[in-house]
């Protein structure tokens, strides 16, 4: 999971959701109710649907597990919790089938005070529940929602969601590495194609992970790469490889630094 953004929904899809809930609240607001009005709802699901794509990680991926396509629209309190909620915007998130089907279902597990125990990557940073060991591909959790979410999710329970992570992070390391190489040699080209690479990888959670560890005392030794702490700088320096072409050699450091504020080195730990 990384942190979405939420785009605004305009006036007219606002209030064709209105129009909708105030109709399940006329046949009593039961989850019948919300079921057969979602199930005509097909106007207000295309505009839903449309705005979820636009804050959807990588090409539309699933903003659960990240691996799969995004296909369905998950109430994240479910409608039979809570049926005036079907409409609503801010209760709408994308999801893989098997997230939505499989895993999730109703699952909404609260605290003693009624707060949802799930993270919703629209309103919360995944990060300050959950930490990802890029190379082992796991997850750890930090507090009881990242557990929760763990555990609801199966986010270390499915083999393809784990061993996908280990392969992002070897990927993201080499292109990493080669956006580096053709930012030092000029290739504006070639490093636009690797921003384009990183910025699409399924597992945006591991890139993520990857940028936050620059920030830790003994990055160096956990990287374990001068080529690559090196490639690191540089992308964090450049807003994450945003640099505009023909500024490419100007705007970037060509070599890495004999000191950082980023990345300490190797000697210093």
């Amino acid at each position: 999971m990384i942190p979405l953004r939420r785009p605004e929904a305009d006036d007219d899809l606002l209030g064709q959701c209105a129009d909708r809930t105030k109709r399940i609240r006329k046949l009593g607001a039961t989850s019948k109710a919300a079921q057969s009005q979602w199930s005509a709802g097909t106007v207000e699901k295309d505009g839903i649907r449309a705005l979820l794509l636009r804050m959807a990680p990588g090409v539309e991926r699933c903003m659960y597990c990240l691996n799969s396509t995004g296909t369905d629209i998950d109430h994240f309190e479910p409608k039979s919790r809570r049926p005036l909620r079907t409409f609503c915007w801010h209760n709408h998130l994308l999801a893989c089938s098997r997230c939505n089907s499989n895993y999730k279902r109703t699952e909404y597990p609260c605290d003693d005070f009624g707060q949802c125990l799930l993270i919703d990557p629209s309103v919360d940073d995944p990060f300050d529940h959950l930490t990802l060991l890029p190379a082992s591909g796991e997850y750890k959790a930090k507090t009881r929602k990242g557990w929760e979410t763990l555990r609801v999710f199966g986010l270390n329970d499915r083999f393809e969601l784990v061993s996908g992570r280990q392969d992002a992070y070897v990927k993201c390391c080499d292109v990493l590495i080669g956006w580096h190489r053709c930012v030092v040699g000029g290739d504006s080209g070639g490093a636009e194609r690797r921003v384009h690479t990183l910025h699409r990888e399924p597992f945006a959670d591991v890139l993520r992970a990857i940028e936050d560890m620059a920030h830790l005392p003994h990055a160096s030794l956990l990287l374990d790469s001068d080529e690559l702490i090196t490639a690191l700088e540089a992308w964090l320096t450049t807003s994450r490889g945003m640099v505009p072409k023909g500024r490419l050699l100007t705007t970037v450091p060509p070599s890495r630094p004999e000191t950082s504020a980023l990345l300490p080195s190797r000697a210093d730990g």
